[in-house]
């Protein structure tokens, strides 16, 4: 069991945000609630209905042998589309600032991928729009762990090894409790242990 800290002392902490409260969620007919929506709020939906058909939030665990563990974790978040919707992407980029990189998916050059690794843009401006609008989503659950990763990043966890051990377990609750990750969990928790023994 990997030794790690309370993931919900990391509470989202409150920060101004583009996403502010422009529509009610009281309840009201489709046409009203059409109407009521700025042009600027119904293009937010819009991408939020692109990211739910094409998006992803992940974290990357890698090994690599000069950190102290022997593996590093990077949070990020993408959209793919085919070439012929490259539009779609650079809506998405304009939204979140401009940040993040448009490429040919490797392997396939027909489909790209929008893709943003930055911590800062991830957590002040990425999961912000997630949180208002993905509410809803049938992955809201890995949206809202990804926030907690996110969370947790921002407070210097990965810092330490029960830090970065609590981060990779709630990485691997996400996307299907990690059924695609090559590596067992407990792989890290070995790991893990082994270099919270070894800290000072």
């Amino acid at each position: 069991m990997l030794g790690h800290l309370s993931i919900w002392r990391y509470s989202h902490s409150v920060r101004p945000s583009r996403y502010g409260s422009d529509v009610s969620d009281k309840p009201t007919s489709a046409g009203n609630q059409q109407e009521s929506l700025s042009s600027e709020e119904q293009r937010r939906w819009f991408l939020a209905g692109v990211i739910e058909g094409e998006g992803s939030v992940y974290v990357g665990i890698k090994t690599h042998p000069t950190v102290p563990l022997g593996f590093f974790v990077q949070p990020g978040f993408s959209i793919t589309q085919h070439r012929c919707r490259r539009s779609l992407l650079e809506m998405a980029k304009e939204e979140f600032g401009g940040a993040g990189s448009i490429f040919p998916k490797p392997g396939n050059e027909s489909v790209l991928v929008y893709s943003i690794h930055s911590r800062p843009v991830l957590t002040r401006t990425v999961q912000p729009f997630l949180e208002r609008y993905m509410r809803y989503s049938s992955r809201a659950d890995d949206f809202r762990r990804f926030g907690e990763i996110l969370h947790l990043f921002e407070a210097g966890e990965h810092r330490t090894p029960a830090g970065l051990a609590s981060i990779v377990e709630v990485a691997y609750a996400m996307n299907l409790n990690g059924k695609q990750r090559k590596r067992p969990l407990e792989t890290y928790s070995t790991e893990s242990s082994e270099a919270i023994r070894q800290t000072p």
